[in-house]
């Protein structure tokens, strides 16, 4: 995934770097990235770079420059460093207020801003005084590198560890541990200080392998991470890659429809005891929470006082779909994602009589939501589709505009050219009632995209 679409960014964005472990090589390999797709790109620091960076930069010129100079460099570069003074072997950027006099003067298409200063070191705490990122700042982009764990909490190898231990008791000298990067990350007074409150803040673990042990403590490290609200995605991946972003970690939440109409037909057995001791219900359940669902919702109607006593052991949250018997599929969603946080990215959507649904399955979806390789992904096993299917929430509006009498099936076609499909390998997961029929399957397009094992 290259960066602009891991980013989300749209023109106009002011984005700042802060934290440490990349920030420069971040910026200038974004700017040269956005530049190559024709967009016209400024870049400052509100701190200092060293001076041999300049060569980094296809052009620089000095922050105080004519808005005609500074337009005719983009247009011949493309990519165009603005800057203060330069002394002692270091470059200086304006004060953050200059922002806003460039951005009502100069016609580039984003501002690139480096934030923060790190001495070089992998990860850090704010010093008073910093970050220094500008009120326009639309996206703040938050910067640690994984080569900072097993590295001693002290002054050589983190930068201002001291916050850290008197935050949160760390250990001084102690190898530095995966939850720690996430505690600090999130903090409101450490890794999100000086973050102005409309700006949307996105985390870049630098320097994260393509597998093994340390991918998945990155995958823990975002996780921990997206516990904070203000927190919108956490991006995997190692700034000198080809393609750059390996995962992009956003929150799902999940919605069981268990509110006995079409949905869920057989509602009385699926709360029957199993012989393991749990009924049905509790099993799909079990199924999302192993599979690390922080927001799983339990959309109910008829039966509701039942549902919530076989659920009650697990802490999942219930809520009840008052229109359950008039207002169909439709009702049940829009009560189930109306409850949900406002920063879940998406949604997986399965009936509750879905009893043998497997981890693996959420897992591969989950996988291709995070590479980059769909955001409406329907399971498919041959010419039979299935559910959970996991929704972006750009699609929720428009879904909750549908006809009530629609089931998942007309969703899905409705969405038509959106969909994934994600080719899985595990009979187990269908159950009768929820399997597209292969005449049906004919006439979706056969252009939709196809992904799988």
């Amino acid at each position: 995934m290259r960066f602009a679409q891991a980013f989300d960014l749209v023109p106009g964005d002011v984005v700042a770097f802060v934290g440490a472990g990349g920030k420069t090589s971040l910026m200038v390999s974004l700017g040269y990235e956005l530049a190559e797709a024709g967009w016209r790109v400024l870049a400052t620091t509100t701190t200092q770079l060293a001076k041999d960076q300049l060569a980094l930069f296809p052009y620089a010129l000095p922050a105080d420059a004519s808005a005609r100079a500074i337009s005719q460099a983009l247009s011949e570069k493309q990519f165009v460093l603005l800057h203060d003074e330069i002394s002692g072997g270091n470059v200086y950027g304006p004060a953050p207020e200059w922002t806003r006099q460039m951005l009502d003067s100069v016609d580039s298409d984003i501002l690139l801003v480096e934030a923060d200063n790190a001495r070089g070191l992998p990860f850090k705490a704010p010093l008073a005084g910093e970050p220094r990122i500008p009120p326009e700042t639309s996206l703040v982009i938050a910067v640690a590198s994984l080569n900072a764990l097993g590295k001693p909490l002290d002054n050589d190898h983190i930068y201002n560890p001291r916050a850290m231990i008197e935050k949160y008791g760390f250990v001084e000298n102690s190898p530095v541990k995966s939850p720690w990067l996430a505690q600090v990350l999130r903090d409101e007074d450490l890794g999100l200080r000086g973050v102005p409150q409309e700006a949307r803040v996105l985390i870049f673990l630098n320097q994260t392998p393509e597998r093994g042990y340390v991918r998945g403590r990155a995958r823990m490290i975002a996780r921990l991470s997206l516990q904070s609200e203000r927190i919108s995605a956490v991006a995997l991946g190692s700034v000198r890659g080809a393609e750059p972003v390996f995962e992009l970690q956003r929150s799902v939440g999940a919605l069981v429809l268990a509110a006995g109409d079409a949905s869920c037909r057989n509602l009385d057995a699926l709360l029957q005891t199993a012989d393991g001791g749990g009924c049905a219900l509790a099993n799909v359940t079990e199924q999302l929470m192993r599979s690390r669902i922080d927001h799983i919702r339990l959309v109910t109607g008829k039966g509701t006082r039942d549902v919530r006593k076989a659920v009650k052991h697990l802490g999942v949250k219930t809520v009840q779909n008052r229109a359950w018997k008039s207002g169909g599929l439709v009702s049940s969603l829009k009560t189930g994602l109306g409850s949900l946080p406002a920063h879940v990215a998406a949604v997986l959507m399965l009936p509750c009589q879905q009893t043998r649904i497997q981890s693996k399955l959420i897992y591969q979806i989950l996988s291709t939501y995070a590479r980059g390789d769909g955001d409406f992904i329907v399971p498919r096993l041959r010419s039979q589709c299935s559910q959970p299917i996991l929704i972006a929430r750009k699609y929720w509006a428009e879904m909750l505009k549908l006809t009530r009498h629609c089931d998942l099936r007309e969703i899905i076609s409705h969405f038509e050219t959106h969909v994934t499909y994600l080719n899985v390998d595990a009979n187990g997961i269908f159950q009768d009632g929820d399997v597209a029929n292969e005449q049906n399957h004919r006439r979706w397009p056969a252009g939709v995209k196809d992904h799988g094992p």
